[in-house]
């Protein structure tokens, strides 16, 4: 009966896709072809994955319970220069959304334009910022003129290939702008004007389907004003009309990392507890997991200090590889409210208190169609209630969806999924000098460059974003007798990188959470006479978001050289002159055609300075597990593999763990060749690429904790709870690492028997398990042969590895 209503709903989608549907909404939900739905959607971002890792993203995805596939439209990678456009490979928007079509899901289309997204200049395209008068996101002309181009662009586009669903595509949902609430008061009364033309714009493209707007409480009539971030349950005002349904476009299931921090771990019983509690108390209809595969930054595409993996704990992780127990427990709850949906949308609701930090919450229809939420918010205690002349017992901070308002369907808290460990495997290791050819980046003179003037320009604006560097180039005239002299530089840049007389001196970098200047104090060596001051300024993506984000600046704001008397010389506004970039990036080293022509020097030992590039070829490995290079020995630079750039990387800079924020870096394996691949990187700070591999990603440890009391599942035809494990596509389990039915002690990171414990545990586990893709063992005395300790609730904990 379960499988059958799933099989509908899917059937429902195609039908409407092939037919056409009329999307609508009311108080309750969207409504398509005049039916009410809950819907659950992901976040896959098409520029962050690859077209070959779309196909299993999207039936993963499916596979989850999800019913729609949300992502941003990106200006800035489709109009890189004014007028002309790219939606090719990686940027095929209509390849990727007829993809989801294919598949049978729906879409939710945030054009945005701007979308912050930790993407670089929140997804402006930064030719913008030269526009005459132009003021982003406020009401001015120059700005909406280009807004509105890019977006009915993009409108006409899905129109020309019938992806709107009233023409029988999957697009349901679309957003204008985003987040606008949040710096909406600096833009004074050209914030509400902008706000209202923006909603009228959108509008007036004619669609069919309804507008939204994220963080925007005064959302206008029609649009649909939705709430983001992790507790929407509890923040959300509401539509601000009777007649909106209530939307969650961004429930964040970790968060974004950057470099200097520790990754963000969110439970999926904590995602679990709030999409439910979304659901009982703000009747929401619609629950967006931001992100569902947050993907890669290859290239430049990450704004300020943002790493290159981008929310890899998602339920689908940075390789596409499914993230347990995440997705399989969400996958549960989706199941669970999804059978009752009937209740949910049609029923009327009453809530009341069952206890001092415990309340229901009922939706029962006319038809005695009745679904419960029973809500235990005490973060410390289990409790046990009264509902319906029942009792139920509800774990600390979860949530019981009660079917029927009897049976338990589903609890946050119990987590019957399994468990992985993600593992890298190396696969091609390049710790020889052999491999390797050198050459340096030469740091440029005054008497190199035509591009002279007599300040520090501000750096976004002199490179238009085409490069993360500029050369400051100067000279300093020192006197005899001016001794322990030292450089003071001010920046707004991300790294600043001192050279003086082509000598390196010293570096200093920011971070994250500061907007103050950067500031480097080093003692330096000076000649008598004329001395070459070399300065290059580094950016790690640009700003996304904030107000006035075109009036942003960035670069060297100050140079002073100073000496034993504390006499300072300020060198601001001295003759300098610019290089924009590098020298190997103007010639493309990392191309087949530009490495044929760059002079590459063999050497016999890795020489440990900054400012080289280093290029090496290997061939693809065998199998298709997902790739990374782990560059655990490098500082600081970028990655290219056959002409791609995978990403910056930054190993050097430390958690306060004094790890690095991330040292494996995404290859895909549409990137790679059978054979001969070029790899090269360009190393600002100094690093060793004998240390760098190849590794193969894979899940490879396996682990599953389920105890009687938990409720049977609603995804499988188990009659009692039970360890399900499985094993990644082309595996199997080799060994049992631990198995106990009775009382096992801790959890899947660490474990031991308890008190109470079966000793036939190993040897059904194994019997049922061994040399399986997967296997099922229920959690019952008749499956083990007898009861360890009658008269209380038994678990059994199983570990395993995967080969």
């Amino acid at each position: 009966m379960k499988l059958a209503a799933i099989v509908v709903t899917s059937l429902l989608m195609m039908a409407i896709m092939a037919e056409g549907g009329d999307v609508s909404y009311d108080g309750r939900a969207l409504l398509i072809n005049g039916t009410r739905r809950i819907l659950f959607s992901g976040s896959i971002h098409y520029p962050r994955s690859t077209p070959d890792m779309w196909p299993s993203l999207i039936a993963n995805a499916k596979s989850g319970g999800l019913d729609v596939v949300q992502t941003y439209v990106f200006w800035n990678i489709h109009e890189p220069i004014q007028g002309q456009y790219n939606f090719e490979g990686r940027y095929d928007l209509v390849r990727f959304i007829k993809e989801i079509r294919d598949q049978g899901l729906f879409v939710s289309l945030r054009i945005g334009p701007f979308i912050e997204a930790e993407w670089n200049y929140g997804g402006f395209p930064f030719w913008l910022h030269d526009i005459p008068g132009i003021v982003y996101r406020s009401d001015n002309e120059p700005f909406k003129m280009y807004m509105q181009r890019f977006v009915s662009k993009i409108v006409q586009m899905m129109k020309d290939e019938n992806l709107y669903a009233s023409q029988g595509g999957p697009i349901i949902l679309s957003q204008i702008e985003n987040e606008y609430q949040t710096i909406e008061h600096a833009f004074h009364e050209k914030g509400p004007a902008y706000v209202k033309w923006a909603a009228n714009m959108a509008v007036n493209l004619q669609t069919s389907v309804p507008w939204m707007m994220c963080k925007q409480e005064d959302a206008p009539d029609p649009v649909i004003n939705t709430c983001n971030g992790m507790r929407c349950g509890e923040t959300f005002i509401g539509p601000n009309s009777p007649n909106k349904p209530s939307l969650w476009t961004e429930n964040w299931t970790s968060f974004y990392q950057v470099y200097g921090d520790e990754p963000y771990i969110r439970s999926a019983e904590d995602i679990a507890f709030a999409v439910a509690l979304f659901v009982a108390k703000k009747k929401g209809s619609f629950v967006n997991y931001y992100m569902y595969h947050g993907g890669t930054n290859f290239g430049k595409s990450s704004s300020s200090y943002i790493i290159t993996a981008y929310y890899d704990q998602a339920p689908l992780d940075e390789y596409g590889l499914i993230w347990q127990p995440k997705w399989a427990h969400l996958k549960e709850l989706h199941a669970a409210i999804k059978l009752n949906s009937e209740a949910l949308l049609n029923g009327k609701y009453i809530t009341f208190s069952i206890g001092r930090a415990q309340e229901a919450h009922v939706f029962k229809t006319d038809t005695e169609k009745c679904l419960a939420f029973l809500i235990n918010r005490d973060l410390a205690h289990e409790a046990t209630v009264q509902f319906q002349n029942s009792t139920y017992e509800l774990p600390q901070k979860s949530i019981s969806i009660l079917s029927n308002c009897n049976n338990v369907a589903f609890n946050t808290a119990k987590v019957s999924a399994q468990y992985g460990t993600r593992s890298a495997k190396t696969v091609e290791s390049f710790n020889q000098a052999s491999r390797w050819k050198v050459e340096m980046e030469k740091i440029p003179t005054t008497d190199s460059s035509t591009w002279v003037e007599n300040e520090l320009l501000e750096q976004m604006a002199a490179t238009k974003d085409s490069t993360d560097y500029l050369w400051y180039l100067t000279r300093y005239n020192k006197t005899s007798g001016n001794l322990n002299n030292m450089i003071h530089v001010d920046s707004l840049a991300h790294v600043t990188h001192a050279f003086v007389n082509n000598e390196y001196v010293g570096t200093v970098h920011g971070s994250h959470g500061s907007r103050d200047a950067i500031i480097l104090n080093k003692a330096i060596s000076l000649n008598n006479g004329q001395n070459d001051i070399s300065l290059l300024s580094v950016m790690v993506g640009l700003p996304n978001s904030g107000a006035y984000l075109e009036h942003r600046v960035a670069g060297l704001r100050r140079v002073r050289i100073s000496n034993s008397k504390d006499q300072f010389k300020d060198l601001s506004n001295n003759q300098w002159t610019y290089q924009v970039g590098l020298s190997g990036e103007k010639s493309n080293v990392f191309t087949e055609q530009g490495t044929k022509v760059t002079d590459w020097k063999t050497f016999e030992s890795f020489p440990n300075q900054p400012l080289l590039w280093y290029m090496t070829r290997f061939d693809a490995p065998l199998g298709d597990e997902p790739l990374a290079l782990n560059l655990i020995g490098m500082g600081k630079g970028e990655v290219w593999i056959n002409g791609q750039s995978i990403g910056r990387y930054w190993v050097s800079f430390k958690t306060p763990k004094g790890v690095p924020s991330q040292s494996l870096y995404h290859v895909p394996r549409s990137f790679l060749k059978p054979s001969r691949n070029l790899l090269v990187l360009f190393e600002e700070m100094g690093g060793n690429p004998s240390t760098i591999t190849l590794e193969a990603i894979s899940v490879t440890g396996i682990c599953g904790r389920v105890s009687e009391s938990y409720p049977k599942s609603i995804v499988s035809l188990n009659k009692y709870p039970s360890v399900k494990l499985h094993c990644p596509k082309g595996s199997a389990i080799s060994s049992i690492e631990f198995a106990s039915y009775g009382s096992p002690v801790g959890n899947c990171d660490s474990y031991s028997v308890g008190s109470c414990h079966s000793a036939t545990s190993r040897t059904i586990v194994e019997k049922g398990c061994l040399g399986r893709s997967g296997c099922s063992i229920t959690v019952s005395p008749r499956k083990f042969g007898h009861d360890p300790c009658p008269g209380t609730f038994k678990s059994l904990l199983v570990a395993a590895t995967c080969q």
